[in-house]
């Protein structure tokens, strides 16, 4: 089978994992148990060895559409044929009765809504990124897969019949016809997974629909976009690793940002950096529990600090330290981009920015949410302490480049907002503080920004000290309150930002670069798409300058329009778009859905 493009697929999950079903009725992803588990299915990164589980009706002249059920997760994947129409209903059950199962199930359901279609099912498991062999075994229900790692039961309502390692199986239906297909966890050495009646089918059917539909009636936004910001919620929910709280970047990892090149990483873990960004975004539509949990998450790691005070950038989701990354050179890649990596060595990176983020997540927390405690602000102080230390040196920055350390502007940036929230935290709850050292040092790093990370040749905030190119990041200055949104040097940026590539800029019809990478030692080579959350970062910028400025509000409208015409079919995005308009990078990605919904929450507000 050829890969499918990145943005043909739709995601179902339940809080602890999560598949992607491709508009071909092929689930090419699927980790089990947890997102970070070894993959079952991995066609999307070897589309001969990585494992698939595929329902497609037999034949020609075949149309394919997705969608989700209405304010759900459950997606319908559809066949419009001439001799009938087919779907296929995939979901992982939730609420009640699902915990009773142990949210092992995936559940395919496959009905005829009119005329007849014939369906071949193959479910071709891949254990462990296919590095374990494993043994199929046949039984009056279905089959059970083993591997030394995890065993798998597929219950069917059909008979299957073994090929290779696979399972094989061919149905025809008619009108009003279904059947199905369980996918589930199971002990070792058991035969299959327990049977479903249709009646039971239903049920789990129904309790997953309104578990969706009730969550989601928790959110407060009522602007323009509710359904891009209510699709990228339910994403973002999808997302999460409920026994922690902890978001995954992605639920993938090894998608390319560029086709055929090596800029392919492993995203299925939570960054310190994405705390602001999801406490913002989630307290402002009203999902204040989501907010909370993961500021649990992020609590707990701060009373792991290291023994000088100073956090990791990123950890597992069950919060674990040692992410060691790793090449799977017996895969091929998607579509050839080479090599494939498991975990992720940016845990060892120094990027001093997490701090403004993880500072900043804190502030809003206590603000909006509840008051912190003397136990956090304990550690807080700590980490403040240090960055008051280490704040001058290089840093692998935001993009988390793996060429030479830099006096990153971004980075810089960050580290006021980690002393400024600090200072503000301190005020406002009178906590214990050096706020005459604090204070002292964050002049400091304002003056120093002001002088070393603006180029007064080309009139700009510039990516690191002594460079002349242009860093996306930096458009988040207004966003942050380091300086106003109308600052001359903030407007000079944006004007500069939104011309073209080849006249110096990083915008190419509404989509922004992070960076330049032909002027950018990142010490990787080829070339990227488009970075998603950079462009709602521009829309934001653009939207708060037009308060006072009508034309740059106008301009700020069309590039989030225009941005959210390049969400697949479904509302979903990855981490880039290409060239072409296509997905690039992991799927779906969290950073740009959280950018979403910020950029619709403020641009709402200031068009009304």
């Amino acid at each position: 089978m050829a890969y499918q493009p990145i943005e043909d697929y739709g995601i179902i999950g339940n809080m602890h994992t999560a598949a992607l079903v491709g508009l071909n009725g092929s689930i090419d992803w699927f980790c089990c148990p947890r997102f970070d588990s070894p993959s079952v299915f991995a066609a999307m990164l070897d589309d001969k060895k990585g494992g698939f589980f595929r329902i497609a009706p037999v034949g020609d002249r075949i149309t394919h559409k997705q969608l989700y059920w209405p304010g759900t997760n459950v997606l319908i994947t559809r066949f419009l044929s001439t001799d009938g129409v087919g779907e296929i209903t995939d979901y992982m059950p939730v609420g009640e009765r699902a915990k009773e199962d142990g949210y092992h199930r995936l559940i395919r359901r496959i009905n005829v809504v009119r005329g007849t279609m014939r369906f071949r099912i193959e479910c071709r498991p891949a254990f462990n990124y296919a590095r374990d062999e494993h043994e199929t075994k046949l039984g009056p229900e279905g089959a059970a897969f083993h591997s030394p790692g995890l065993s798998l039961g597929l219950t069917s309502s059909v008979p299957l019949k073994q090929e290779g390692s696979g399972v094989v199986a061919e149905v025809t239906l008619h009108e009003g016809e279904t059947t199905r297909f369980v996918l589930q966890r199971i002990p070792a050495g058991e035969q299959c997974g327990f049977s479903l009646s249709e009646a039971e089918a239903l049920e789990l059917f129904k309790d997953t629909v309104d578990y969706w539909i009730r969550w989601l009636s928790h959110g407060t936004y009522t602007g323009r976009w509710r359904e891009m910001v209510q699709r990228s919620a339910l994403a973002l929910k999808l997302l999460t690793y409920e026994p922690t709280g902890a978001i995954v970047a992605a639920p993938t990892c090894s998608l390319p940002e560029g086709i055929g090149g090596e800029r392919n990483w492993d995203y299925r873990y939570t960054w310190i950096r994405d705390a602001a960004f999801t406490v913002y975004g989630l307290l402002r539509i009203g999902f204040t529990e989501e907010a909370g949990k993961f500021m649990d998450w992020i609590e707990a790691r701060c009373h792991e600090l290291e023994s000088d005070g100073h956090l990791q950038i990123m950890y597992g989701i069950d919060g674990r330290h040692t992410l060691t990354e790793e090449t799977l050179d017996h895969l091929d890649g998607y579509r050839g981009s080479r090599p494939v990596r498991i975990g992720n060595d940016a845990y060892g990176q120094l990027q001093l920015d997490i701090y403004g983020e993880l500072m900043d997540a804190v502030y809003l927390s206590n603000k909006y949410r509840s008051p912190i405690s003397y136990d956090l602000w304990y550690e807080l102080r700590r980490i403040t302490n240090w960055v008051c230390d280490n704040w001058q040196r290089k840093d692998e920055g935001i993009w988390e480049v793996r060429g030479a350390p830099q006096h990153f502007v971004y980075s810089k940036l960050m580290t006021w907002v980690a002393v400024d929230r600090a200072l503000r935290l301190a005020d406002k709850r009178s906590f214990p503080a050096d706020r005459e050292r604090w204070s002292k040092v964050r002049d400091q790093m304002y003056e120093e920004i002001m002088v070393k990370g603006w180029n007064a040749k080309r009139q700009t905030f510039v990516q690191h000290y002594g460079s002349e190119s242009l860093d996306a990041a930096n458009l988040t200055m207004p966003l942050i309150f380091f300086l106003s949104p109308t600052d001359s040097r903030m407007l000079k940026t944006l004007d500069a930002t939104c011309r073209p590539p080849h006249k110096g800029g990083l915008v190419s019809n509404s989509l922004v670069y992070r960076y330049n990478v032909e002027h950018t030692d990142d010490g990787l080579a080829g070339e990227e798409g488009t970075f998603n959350i950079c462009t709602f970062w521009l829309v934001e910028a653009l939207t708060r300058a037009g308060r006072t400025d009508r034309k740059r509000l106008v301009t700020a409208r069309l590039m989030y329009e225009r941005m959210l015409g390049y969400a697949n079919h479904l509302g979903l995005y990855a981490e880039e778009t290409g060239p072409r308009g296509e997905a690039l990078g992991n799927f779906p990605q969290a950073f740009t859905h959280l950018g979403l919904i910020s950029a619709a929450y403020n641009l709402d507000r200031a068009l009304g």
